[in-house]
């Protein structure tokens, strides 16, 4: 295959567009945060509804990642991305012109489609290089794709002070005629070994279920995302209810997070191909699962404070960025000929496990409850973290005491 050159479209993509196509999903994730309980209110709705942006988005994404990696198997991975960038455009618009909470619902659901860039982005890493430097790789792109959620909540918040919560998603829109354009221009195609139909691939998932090393790379991104995505779900609330945040303000502390996911995330670039990806995967979730006791242990000494929240959740960004880029490279590592159909899957089981404890902390949490519901939920998510990674690792030496050597090693 042909080293990258940016802008032509006979070779593979560059690492730039890679970043942009992973970069739509994580902007449009996280921009409008800040917007929640002001939408709340602008829609006349309960929180827990209007948090269904935040989870039903993820339950539509876990459940396009399981057609897109297969799709992308049997026609490839640019046709598959920039028709879905497109659906994603038109679903913005409905989105950016909701009357109802309902509709805004509606849109919010379609505009998961846009995921393909964070599937397609890994699929495409395990077509060009093996599965050390892929973990490599995945860190870089996703170091570089976390400069958007540093900056993105931020000027989500400003936006809406300034012009309201469908400043938000204009901008998104905006940003995604963007990727489109540069995905058009750069993105070769790199699958040189489509499936024979798309049947086929779907028939590939009982062998990848079967895997106990897709398994216990899933799960342990499942709870090491699991984390952030109940912080996704809950932190507004926590920020505006219980802290008394205002939207910027809750933007600027996001950069908390984003930023200790982007060293995570030099962290593997730089040496997982030495320390390797299973033993960066257990460090990663103890990292994050010290974070969250740090900060159940402030909020009991009675610091109601800003930072007793967003200061330890610097440390569930540090630990994602080294477990998730290790955990995903693992997923297509273990059936290198079904990267596609394995990104969609585990992806599925990743965000459909997020989604549900991002409904989980949402619902658990009130003015009476305080914080503690959702610090529990995190601080549980990243234990189970640790567990399925160090489950790899017990897996590792059996197949090695079999004579048996696999890919990810």
């Amino acid at each position: 295959m042909p080293p990258a050159r940016f802008l032509d479209p006979r070779t593979p993509p560059h690492i730039v567009t890679l970043v942009l196509m992973a970069a739509l999903g994580a902007l449009n994730m996280n921009v409008f945060l800040p917007s929640l309980p002001g939408m709340a209110r602008y829609f006349n709705a309960d929180y827990a509804l209007v948090q269904l942006t935040v989870s039903a988005y993820l339950a539509g994404t876990a459940f396009l990642q399981i057609f897109i990696g297969p799709l992308s198997d049997r026609f490839g991975r640019r046709p598959v991305m920039l028709v879905s960038i497109w659906l994603f455009l038109g679903a913005t618009l409905i989105c950016i012109f909701a009357p109802t909470i309902e509709i805004l619902l509606v849109g919010r659901v379609l505009q998961a489609v846009v995921v393909a860039g964070l599937v397609l982005s890994r699929a495409i890493v395990r077509d060009i290089v093996g599965p050390s430097q892929a973990a490599s790789m995945i860190g870089y792109v996703t170091m570089g794709m976390t400069l958007v959620p540093m900056v993105g909540p931020a000027l989500g918040g400003f936006l809406d002070q300034m012009f309201g919560w469908q400043a938000n998603f204009i901008l998104t829109f905006l940003f995604g005629v963007m990727v489109l354009i540069v995905c058009w221009r750069d993105q070769g195609e790199t699958n040189q070994a489509m499936s024979a139909n798309f049947v086929e691939q779907f028939r590939a998932y009982p062998e990848l279920l079967k895997a106990r090393r897709f398994w216990g790379y899933t799960l342990t991104a499942t709870f090491a995302s699991g984390a952030f995505f109940s912080f996704l779900g809950g932190g507004p609330y926590v920020a505006n209810v219980i802290l008394g945040m205002t939207p910027a303000e809750l933007g600027y502390h996001f950069f908390f997070i984003a930023f200790g996911y982007m060293i995570g995330n030099f962290l593997t670039a730089r040496f997982s191909v030495n320390v390797g990806l299973n033993a960066m995967m257990v460090i990663g979730n103890l990292i994050s699962a010290l974070g969250m006791a740090l900060s159940i242990g402030l909020f009991w000494s009675g610091l109601f404070h800003p930072m007793a929240f967003f200061g330890p959740i610097f440390f569930v960004g540090f630990g994602n960025g080294m477990a998730l880029p290790n955990a995903n490279a693992g997923i297509v590592s273990v059936r290198p000929r079904l990267a596609g159909s394995a990104s969609g899957l585990g992806g599925a089981l990743m965000i459909g496990g997020g989604a549900l404890l991002s409904v989980l902390a949402g619902s658990l949490l009130s003015e009476e409850s305080g914080p503690y519901p959702l610090l529990y939920v995190m601080f549980s998510s990243s234990i189970a973290g640790v567990a399925a990674a160090l489950y790899v690792l017990y897996v590792v030496r059996q197949d090695r005491s079999a004579g048996i050597v696999m890919d990810d090693e």
